[in-house]
């Protein structure tokens, strides 16, 4: 598929997929909405990680709302059920680890988009902005599901109340992103941490996504019963055989992600 928004590249099990609006902060339209659900199904096909970043400045600033008369008639509840949810359930759903390479500004359904990712990795100079309440409305695209889960409530709520910027070392600091990397050092850390999840054990990567993201909804019974379910799974992977024989060499195991 030809991209407008966005670009998409595979190289050695990495799907890169990089939001190309710069002239607007990567503000998201019907049309990006829809191509980065498409590149993100492509690349949980294709590659064994999937990368979302930004072009230039900024990671994504969230609705394009530069058309005041488009902005005014916006049919927000469609919006959201037929736009958004599809999008970010492709993230969620990714069978491969997902990673948001946070290059800059992360504003609105931006930041969320963001923390629908598995690992957050953000540059030190990028902040996070819950702005919805300075325009009247609520958080979207996931964020009342996944803000209180990540930094707990009273940082979650602060941060939708107030509206204030959260540095990127805030985030890292309050468990809500997973690194903040000094501005010169982050393309080559988070292509970095790509490369390791690409070259890892791509079904366990999927058990551990799944189970982690379902133990919300379970009991520790429960949580038990899919642990051992799921290890017994991954127990006759290819991949464990040769984690397990890796380890007894004293070598690096060679995964090949089944």
């Amino acid at each position: 598929m030809n991209y407008d928004t966005l670009t998409y590249e595979l190289e050695d099990g990495v799907a890169l997929i990089t939001l190309n609006r710069p002239d607007v902060m990567n503000a998201l339209t019907t049309q990006m909405r829809a191509e980065i659900q498409h590149a993100v199904l492509a690349g949980g096909k294709e590659g064994r990680v999937v990368v979302l970043t930004g072009a230039g400045r900024a990671f994504c600033s969230g609705q394009d709302l530069g058309d005041r008369a488009n902005a005014a008639n916006l049919d927000l509840e469609r919006t959201l059920r037929d736009e958004y949810a599809p999008m970010l359930r492709a993230i969620v759903d990714c069978p491969v680890p997902t990673i948001a390479a946070v290059n800059g500004a992360a504003a609105g359904a931006g930041a969320n988009l963001a923390l629908a990712c598995d690992v957050v990795i953000a540059t030190e100079s990028a902040f996070f902005l819950q702005a919805f309440t300075r325009i009247g409305l609520i958080p979207d695209a996931g964020g009342t599901y996944v803000l209180p889960r990540t930094m707990g409530m009273a940082k979650a709520m602060g941060a939708v109340l107030f509206a204030d910027k959260i540095t990127a070392r805030q985030a890292d600091a309050w468990g809500m992103i997973w690194e903040a990397i000094a501005d010169g050092d982050f393309d080559a850390h988070w292509r970095a941490r790509a490369a390791h999840l690409a070259h890892g054990p791509t079904k366990a990567f999927a058990s551990v996504k799944r189970i982690i993201r379902d133990s919300w909804g379970n009991d520790f019974e429960e949580q038990l019963a899919i642990e051992a379910s799921e290890q017994g799974a991954c127990g006759q992977s290819r991949d464990f055989r040769e984690g397990v024989l890796a380890f007894v060499e004293k070598r690096k195991a060679d995964f090949e992600g089944r």
